[in-house]
Formats: C-alpha cells, structure tokens, sequence
C-alpha cells in the first residue's frame, strides 16, 4: 500500500512539470514544449511502472525521451502538417481570380479601374476600356487584379 503511494506521489512531479510546460505552450508561439511537456507525461506514466527508479535514470530517461519526441516532431510531423495539397489556395483569394472573367463597373481610365466580383467591388490595372466591358484576370498585385479585354465577339 505504501509503495503504491511513493510511486503515485513520484509520478505526479512529472505529470504537473507535464502540464506546466503544456500550458507554457499555450502562451508561447511554435510546438516545441508541447513535445516536452508529453516526455514529462510519460516520465509521469514511467514512474508508476517502476517507481524506484534513482533521480539520475529519471533526468537520463526524461532528456532521451525529449529529444525523441522533439525528433519524430521535426521529421515526421511538422512536414505532414505543412503539407496543403488538397486546397493550395484556400487563404488566398485573390488567387484563386486569376483566370476568371469580371465585369468592369468603373471605366478603366489612365489604367485603373474598378471591377464586380461576386458581390464585392475590386480595384483593377490594365488598357482603358468603357463600363460593363468583360476582363479576365490575369494578376494580382496585392489588392489590385491585372486583367486584360475579352476578345470582342
């Protein structure tokens, strides 16, 4: 009954380092004491399996299973995340304009203008050209869409 409470009681210094470094995650950018923080989760899980484990196989095992988790983050997981195949220009609205045929709502004067996409209005570059001429886009340069006339039917 005794052992069963040491190890309870050396197990939770491991889990409450586990969530001081998760939480510090919380308030500091980048998944680095995240990977911490479960090392420490598992020292935590570790020292109820053997709970006479010396201090020195602790702080040995802790650091090997940091590097390890920091390890399998960098190499594995971070680069799957970062991988956004299926929808590359999801963020990128203007973008996705590019090819898209718009309807000149300001003339093109001087070679800028004004053009209706959807249901907003965006600044557009390109040769003069009168209201209601058809455009496709061709750019974007920040804000602003590069179009080109529609060939005349």
């Amino acid at each position: 009954m005794e052992s069963s409470i040491s190890s309870l009681l050396a197990s939770y210094g491991w889990w409450l380092l586990a969530l001081l470094l998760i939480a510090a995650e919380m308030i500091t950018p980048g998944y680095f004491l995240l990977w911490i923080g479960l090392a420490s989760a598992v020292m935590g899980l570790i020292m109820l399996a053997v709970p006479g484990l010396a201090f020195l196989a602790q702080a040995v095992l802790f650091a090997l299973l940091s590097i390890a988790l920091c390890f399998v983050y960098w190499k594995y997981i971070r680069p799957a995340a970062e991988r956004r195949d299926d929808q590359p220009l999801l963020n990128r609205k203007g973008d996705r304009m590019i090819g898209r045929r718009v309807t000149v709502v300001d003339a093109i004067v001087n070679g800028r203008g004004k053009a209706k996409v959807g249901d907003s209005v965006w600044l557009i570059q390109g040769e003069d050209c009168a209201s209601g001429t058809s455009v496709t886009v061709t750019a974007v340069i920040g804000t602003t869409l590069q179009v080109v006339a529609d060939p005349q039917p």
